[in-house]
């Protein structure tokens, strides 16, 4: 190919300037509002201009006021949590880190610090300075008025023994009550409250659960894990669960204002793709969670190279399509993570997928995708966040005929479902291919997804959910009080 002129160069490039001027002032300023906005659900009030200009925008593209702006002469919406003031909370996790279990407990405590409760918050992995990811998060828990300690010292024991309530979280944290409370465990257990996230069969040993039984109750985020923990822990340890809850989660306001506001996701769209040498046109299928056997991501592969088979044998026309795998951690050098570069490589991949090292962040990437695989396998997620994250976005998603996104995912409405395990490698195949040759398809599943995010994964629905959970817990405490 020849060189274009110089002159047409030039008049190109200042044609181009003052759009890439307005790109990157408006990329900074909403990388700097995501990075922040993952904690911000701790501000009291609605003191973030970011989110009141996107909420303001929304309601005048509409023709009319958002429901969700409160002008000066509108009394505030009432906190399904606003009973929890001035209540001592004490949250217990097995580490600080930005896997789902943790990310939620520092969630609630958010959620709980909004509404004026004193929140605690010990874990059984104290971190050192060189840890940068959890000394960032502590202190962001302290910035947001969350005092943050060990849970093996007096301070975790003067506070269970003071708490209005206590909240286990994993089936790991179990160990914490005999190991720390010792002698005081039965003053405890009333107000306990046990946050139970995990699907796999090593969580169910007595070392972990032997008291849970005994516990005020049980929180598990979807009814597909309530009723195996049900089932597993009477079968296989002899033990009968407490009053369970089931509490599905919620998207954050901070979430959604992002997903429903059409020129931030244009910007990370354009910076995103361009980060991955990915054009406009192209077709995204992504995969976001941390990189492990568990979560799918060989299979994944697996299916995307039969994609990409089938689609060149039956000389379908359709725009190029890429595999994204988001949650890789090449510093940790595990085999599985080299398995899944060599099957890359050794099928000629590497233009084709992209990974992407693991986030706090995940809103940059849902905007700049067109289809979200959930890929777990087993028993598949206990909820999984990233669907409903994804579902805000309007993305259609393929996942897995398991566990808490079966209760998620509509299929066929909201996205298409897949078996797990090897038997689903060609199913989600040809899923691929059927989104990737339908673009109404994938536009009314994404829109029908974004529905059924706004009527039941909220933020305000999940704090409802809770609500009642807390409630129920501070009353049988109450109750056993009195009795005794």
């Amino acid at each position: 190919m020849g060189k274009q002129p110089s002159a047409w160069i030039t008049t190109q490039q200042k044609k181009r300037w003052p759009l890439m001027v307005l790109l990157l002032l408006s990329l900074s300023t909403l990388m700097a509002f995501l990075i922040r906005s993952t904690f911000d659900s701790c501000s009291n009030g609605s003191s973030n201009n970011v989110g009141n200009f996107i909420r303001e925008g929304q309601a005048e593209e509409k023709g009319g006021t958002h429901h969700q702006v409160n002008h000066n002469d509108e009394a505030p919406t009432p906190n399904p949590l606003d009973f929890m003031k001035s209540k001592l909370v004490l949250l217990v996790s097995h580490e600080l880190s930005l896997s789902g279990g943790p990310l939620l407990l520092m969630e609630l405590a958010c959620l709980l610090r909004e509404v004026g409760a004193d929140v605690v918050l010990v874990t059984n992995q104290k971190q050192t300075e060189s840890d940068d990811i959890i000394y960032s998060l502590e202190h962001k828990m302290l910035n947001r008025g969350v005092q943050v300690f060990s849970a093996k010292g007096q301070e975790a024991i003067d506070t269970a023994l003071k708490a209005d309530l206590v909240v286990l979280n994993t089936a790991v944290a179990g160990k914490w009550l005999d190991a720390v409370l010792k002698e005081h465990v039965a003053d405890v257990l009333p107000k306990v409250l046990w946050w139970i996230h995990e699907m796999r069969g090593h969580y169910f040993k007595l070392e972990y659960v032997k008291h849970l039984p005994l516990v005020g109750g049980a929180m598990i985020d979807s009814h597909t894990t309530a009723n195996y923990w049900k089932n597993r822990t009477r079968e296989r340890l002899g033990i009968k669960m407490p009053e369970t809850y089931v509490v599905h989660l919620g998207n954050s306001k901070e979430l959604m204002e992002v997903a429903e506001n059409r020129v931030a996701k244009l910007v990370l769209r354009e910076h995103v793709r361009e980060s991955l040498g990915v054009k406009n046109e192209d077709l995204v299928f992504a995969l976001i969670n941390s990189v492990s056997r568990g979560k799918g991501q060989d299979l994944f592969l697996r299916s995307f190279h039969e994609s990409l088979k089938l689609i060149q044998e039956s000389k379908l026309k359709v725009p190029p399509i890429h595999a994204v795998i988001v949650g890789s951690d090449m510093n940790a050098q595990t085999k599985f993570e080299t398995e899944l570069r060599n099957f890359v490589s050794q099928n000629n991949m590497q233009g084709r997928v992209h990974f992407v090292n693991k986030t706090l962040t995940v809103a940059p990437y849902l905007a700049s995708i067109d289809v979200l695989v959930q890929n777990s396998q087993a028993r598949g997620e206990c909820f999984g966040r990233i669907t409903i994250e994804a579902m805000a976005f309007q993305l259609p998603v393929l996942g897995t005929a398991a566990g808490g996104t079966m209760e998620i995912v509509v299929n066929g409405t909201t996205g298409l479902l897949h078996p797990a395990g090897k038997e689903g490698v060609m199913p989600l195949s040809n899923n691929i291919v059927k989104l990737a040759t339908n673009v109404e398809k994938r536009l009314t599943m994404g829109k029908k997804g974004y529905e059924r995010v706004k009527e039941r994964f909220l933020e305000h629905h999940m704090s409802e959910r809770i609500a009642k959970v807390l409630k129920e817990i501070l009353l049988h405490k109450a109750k056993r009080h009195s009795e005794s």
